[in-house]
């Protein structure tokens, strides 16, 4: 931080140019449409409030347990199993990331949920890609373009991780950026999939890997130097290899090797892997020249938006403009979109964004 950045004001937050890397589209619905949805196909949620809905989310996520965490997903997945529910909840995705100021998104799902109304993986995929497209039209003509390119997601309990990866190269000319594996990480490595991970390796196929919140140090060792991970989900239990500000060979080599740590702050309370704002190591890993992002993770799950993670540590951890461009920045150095790209949103999109707040 620095002395001629200071803390921006709360509403100004709204206007910045955000980028996120981790957000999940089964964890992101809107409770007006989960209820709608349920409805039409007469699936029982614990209300058919919008509001009382979301505070059930809210509430039932903050149990501080993983597994229980995951287990609010049953309700979402539940109305994205045919081709209206996907297109319809991958249009709005993309809308409620433009409306929070996102001009850079990747979300992330996994197709093999989706398949109990009778669609192929394939049919999965291209719905998604045809509704979050639709969404982007919709955004763009709005006047608040965002570009949102999807990672699609293994069952790390499952063992269908090759042929999800198949489907990221069928798709990486349709949208599809990347793979990632997730679910329940303690008891499921990220190498029992090393299969797919040499496979994407060799067909130039970037990943992610969901590691380091449930489980610790082995998990990212595993995901990065094992299988290849160009950047951790979460990652946040790094700090196990950090005493008094030294860095052990394992957290030197995800630092210096600039592998993104994908950090996900108000979602890691609720699962326990951190346990105030305040103290979250994103602030640490920041100050000790990590390459830290900042995302959402589930938005309706975590009652959040890209909007309050940053004013949450603007006001609880004393975080600058300067830091949440910083965050911002990096996101769009990781993103799995070409080079080009990513300078070109960097250089006219989000730096213009953040000095035109800095002249007010």
């Amino acid at each position: 931080m620095t002395a001629a950045s200071p803390a921006p004001a709360l509403d100004a937050i709204a206007r910045l140019p955000k980028a996120v890397l981790h957000d999940h589209l089964d964890g992101g619905l809107r409770p007006q449409t989960l209820v709608e949805l349920a409805g039409t196909i007469g699936h029982t949620l614990p209300t058919t409030d919008p509001e009382a809905l979301a505070a059930w989310y809210y509430e039932a996520a903050n149990s501080g347990d993983l597994v229980r965490y995951i287990a609010t997903f049953e309700h979402t997945l539940a109305v994205m199993q045919t081709r209206e529910g996907l297109l319809r909840t991958a249009e709005e995705y993309v809308l409620d990331l433009a409306a929070d100021g996102v001009v850079y998104g990747e979300v992330r799902y996994a197709p093999e949920l989706m398949l109990q109304g009778g669609l192929t993986l394939p049919e999965v995929v291209g719905t998604v890609q045809e509704g979050l497209a639709a969404g982007m039209a919709k955004a763009a003509a709005a006047g608040t373009p965002v570009r949102v390119g999807t990672l699609l997601c293994a069952m790390r309990m499952a063992d269908r991780a090759r042929e999800i990866a198949d489907l990221a190269v069928a798709f990486r000319d349709s949208g599809v950026l990347g793979f990632d594996i997730a679910g329940a990480e303690d008891g499921f490595p990220p190498a029992d999939h090393l299969d797919a991970f040499q496979y994407l390796r060799g067909e130039s196929v970037p990943f992610t890997i969901h590691a380091g919140e449930a489980h610790g140090l082995p998990s990212i060792h595993q995901a990065v130097q094992v299988c290849g991970a160009l950047r951790i989900g979460h990652g946040v239990r790094i700090t196990e290899d950090i005493a008094g500000g030294k860095l052990g060979p394992l957290a030197s080599w995800v630092r210096d090797r600039r592998v993104a740590l994908e950090m996900c702050p108000t979602s890691n309370l609720q699962t326990g892997a951190a346990t105030s704002i305040a103290e979250h190591p994103i602030t640490l890993l920041r100050d000790l020249g990590f390459r830290v992002t900042l995302n959402t993770d589930n938005r309706l799950v975590s009652g959040t938006t890209m909007t309050r993670e940053m004013s949450l540590l603007v006001t609880e951890a004393g975080w600058t403009l300067d830091d949440l461009r910083t965050v911002t920045v990096n996101a769009l150095k990781s993103a799995f979109i070409p080079f080009d790209e990513r300078n070109a949103l960097i250089r006219d999109v989000v730096l213009p964004g953040y000095a035109a707040l800095t002249d007010h």
